[in-house]
């Protein structure tokens, strides 16, 4: 089980602090979907140089253009990109196409899919190589969590690598844990926490308990 950083609303120079104070305690850097849009790949190369042990996740969300979008991010150093599991297959074919060629990763982000086990066997027959459970924050607002999402995909997914996102944090984080999935995305329960090295090794540990 790997523990995913999601930087989403952070300055670059604020992130890199971050990460520099809690990099002990995660595996995966994920340049989120709003850092992307203010960034662009900056973050990808700057993450890569200066973090060299950590994998990069560039949360693109990809919903056109497949191929292209996901070789920017791979050319920058991003061993994994998202596409929104929602879009057509010949997008998911691009970018799964694309990590192949780098020899990375392609994360279908099942946000917002309505049959999820229909679409889970259609996206592991097209090759992604992960799956992610993505309650996004609208959904939060509306009283909705992942929990339901990830046992569910647990019981249908047969190949892809399984990661879950969606207000995780030191209190949920055991109930998650036990579910076992391959990636757990934190994002607020680390960035927005009073303490973030102290939330980061709380959550690494219920983590390793729940292995």
């Amino acid at each position: 089980m790997k523990l995913q950083l999601a930087l989403d609303d952070i300055t670059l120079e604020d992130a890199v602090k971050l990460v520099e104070q809690v990099q002990d305690y995660i595996d995966i850097i994920e340049v989120g979907t709003p850092f992307v849009i203010q960034e662009g790949m900056r973050p990808v190369r700057l993450f890569k140089e200066k973090f060299p042990d950590k994998e990069i996740l560039a949360d693109l969300k990809i919903m056109d253009a497949g191929y292209y979008e996901a070789e920017e991010a791979l050319k920058a150093g991003a061993d994994y990109i998202t596409v929104l599991a929602v879009t057509d297959d010949g997008t998911i074919k691009g970018c799964v196409d694309a990590a192949n060629a780098y020899g990375k990763q392609a994360v279908a982000d099942m946000i917002c899919v309505p049959d999820m086990p229909k679409r889970i066997v259609e996206l592991e027959a097209a090759g992604v190589h992960g799956l992610a459970v993505h309650t996004g924050v609208d959904q939060q607002a509306a009283g909705r969590e992942p929990i339901d999402d990830l046992r569910l995909m647990c019981t249908h997914s047969k190949t892809a690598k399984i990661s879950v996102a969606g207000g995780i944090n030191t209190s949920t984080i055991p109930m998650y844990a036990k579910e076992k999935p391959d990636v757990m995305i934190v994002g607020g329960g680390i960035c927005h926490a009073e303490d973030p090295v102290k939330a980061a090794k709380e959550i690494y540990e219920a983590m390793k308990e729940g292995r």
